[in-house]
């Protein structure tokens, strides 16, 4: 119970900060080699109305987790409307041909273990269970300051909307 105390206060701590410097980011700020994001389509996506939805229920833990496919490779996210960015940690960017050198971590990030370095970066293309982003800001992110990759806001907002219901979440394109 206490870890699970000490994590949520770092995804708190982590959002709160990543939502301030994502009002900071410019297109200039982004890593200049942009990575190629493909997600699987999930079972759940539905069309309505000629626009595209996907919805999530939440696991035992009240999380929402989706699948993606990053260069060919499944990645697991948990949408994240806390966190201002899609963070991605050191292992799931390696797994995907995604490798900052240590002078890409430029971007301090607060956590309540302390301030560390992120790498930002800019993903080519987001596809969400048929939901397609392109050039979507992200971080990636030591492993041991993040544990689950984030599906931000830097993917969210630009949505036509998303939505907490009945135990869902919706995003819907």
């Amino acid at each position: 119970m206490r870890n699970l105390m000490i994590f949520a206060a770092i995804m708190i701590a982590l959002g709160s900060f990543m939502a301030e410097m994502a009002d900071r980011m410019t297109p200039a700020a982004a890593a200049p080699n942009p990575v190629k994001v493909a997600v699987a389509s999930e079972p759940a996506a539905q069309p309505q109305s000629g626009s595209r939805s996907l919805t999530l229920d939440r696991d035992r833990s009240g999380h929402f987790l989706t699948e993606a496919r990053i260069n060919g490779q499944r990645v697991n996210f948990m949408v994240d409307t806390g966190a201002s960015v899609v963070a991605i940690n050191e292992s799931s960017a390696a797994h995907f041909g995604l490798y900052p050198s240590r002078g890409d971590f430029t971007a301090n990030v607060t956590t309540a273990n302390g301030t560390i370095k992120g790498a930002r970066t800019r993903l080519a293309m987001v596809d969400v269970g048929g939901l397609v982003l392109r050039d979507v800001d992200a971080l990636v992110l030591p492993d041991e300051a993040l544990s689950e990759n984030l599906l931000g806001l830097s993917f969210l907002s630009r949505l036509k909307r998303f939505e907490y219901s009945n135990g869902q979440m919706v995003l819907q394109q």
